[in-house]
C-alpha cells in the first residue's frame, strides 16, 4: 500500500472517529499518524489501523487474536507492545471504534506510571 492509500485509508478512519479537522494526519515512517490535540493516539500502517493501548484494552485487543505492531530493524524484529491491530468487527462498527479511539485518546495522555527502579545486588569476591 502505498503512502496515498494509506492516507486516505487514515483520513477515512479519521472522518468515522472525530468530526472534520479533529485529528490531523501526519507522516509516519511509511503510514500516517492519527493525531488530536497533539497527541498521537493511533496509525494507520500497511492497510492497518493500530491504537494506543492501556493494560485493559490491551487485554480486550489480545483476546479478539489481535496483535502489538511489529516490524524488523537491523535484522531483528521489534514489538512495539503500545500499539495493536484494531480488531476487524471494531472496523465494521463505528460506534465501537470512536470508543476504541477514545480510550486510545485517553491513553496517550494520561501520565505514565512511574516505573520502580529495580535494585541490581551485585556480590563481590572478598
Amino acid at each position: 500500500m502505498g503512502n496515498e492509500a494509506t492516507r486516505s485509508l487514515a483520513l477515512e478512519f479519521a472522518s468515522q472517529i472525530a468530526p472534520p479537522g479533529a485529528i490531523d494526519i501526519r507522516r509516519f515512517f511509511g503510514g500516517s499518524a492519527l493525531v488530536r490535540n497533539g497527541a498521537q493516539f493511533g496509525f494507520v500502517m500497511k492497510g492497518t489501523l493500530y491504537l494506543r493501548v492501556d493494560a485493559t484494552m490491551r487485554a480486550e485487543f489480545e483476546a479478539d487474536g489481535s496483535e502489538p505492531f511489529s516490524y524488523r530493524a537491523a535484522g531483528r524484529e521489534v514489538t512495539v507492545r503500545r500499539y495493536y491491530a484494531v480488531p476487524a468487527h471494531v472496523i465494521d462498527d463505528p460506534s465501537l471504534l470512536r470508543r476504541c479511539s477514545e480510550r486510545a485518546f485517553d491513553a496517550t495522555t494520561r501520565p505514565a506510571r512511574k516505573r520502580s527502579k529495580a535494585t541490581l545486588a551485585v556480590s563481590l569476591p572478598g
